[in-house]
């Protein structure tokens, strides 16, 4: 393995271990109870070591999802159907792989996450803000305009009220085998919707609007 590879790796391994370490924490003793410097004591690490890796404290959570940013539009842009039928079979697939970004999955530790992101306020803010990215992600590969851009804000809407029922109705003691098959269908309904409000959603890129000329 190359120098430049092995350093990468063991960069991409302190990522991974600050995170788990931080989340641990904080989901001990809450999010807003551990300073940044108890992180870095705990790591090992010093606090500008640890700044350098994560410049907010929130990016310490964040980056256990970071993966799923501009997700959305990877799999439009790497697709040889039409977007929301690509999007559909993506979402349906995590569905049945219990995937925590569906929300469908009861796992202790994924509910005890799903806790920590929504019920912290910073953390929340900081998930909108992802999930703009994603939207604006989403938008440029549709093809950029201004009904590309309405187009991704409704995806990313769907996806989004999805994936928090679901973890609502497991917060409140659903267990996901017995969920799925109602996830699903819902998942169809708003996939359904979705393509009945955007005809237009025929191909990738300047196609977009082909209805229109």
């Amino acid at each position: 393995m190359s120098e430049i590879g092995l350093r990468e790796r063991k960069r991409q391994r302190m990522f991974q271990e600050l995170s788990d370490i931080a989340i641990r924490l904080f989901l001990e003793r809450g999010f807003d109870a551990v300073p940044v410097a108890e992180v870095a004591a705990a790591a090992e690490v010093s606090k500008p070591t640890l700044f350098r890796y994560f410049p907010a404290k929130e990016d310490l959570v964040l980056y256990r999802i970071a993966d799923h940013e501009g997700e959305a539009a990877r799999i439009v842009a790497g697709a040889d159907v039409p977007p929301l039928d690509a999007l559909r079979r993506h979402f349906l697939d995590g569905l049945r792989r219990y995937d925590p970004v569906t929300g469908l999955n009861d796992a202790p530790e994924v509910l005890a996450f799903h806790s920590l992101l929504y019920g912290t306020p910073s953390l929340a803010a900081r998930v909108m803000a992802y999930q703009e990215r994603s939207e604006a992600a989403l938008a440029e590969v549709l093809g950029g305009d201004l009904d590309a851009r309405l187009a991704a804000a409704q995806i990313v809407a769907v996806q989004r009220v999805l994936a928090l029922e679901n973890w609502r109705r497991i917060a409140a003691g659903e267990r996901a085998v017995a969920l799925r098959a109602e996830a699903e269908a819902a998942a169809e309904r708003a996939f359904g919707r979705l393509e009945a409000g955007l005809p237009g959603l025929r191909a990738v890129g300047p196609a977009l609007g082909a209805d229109r000329k």
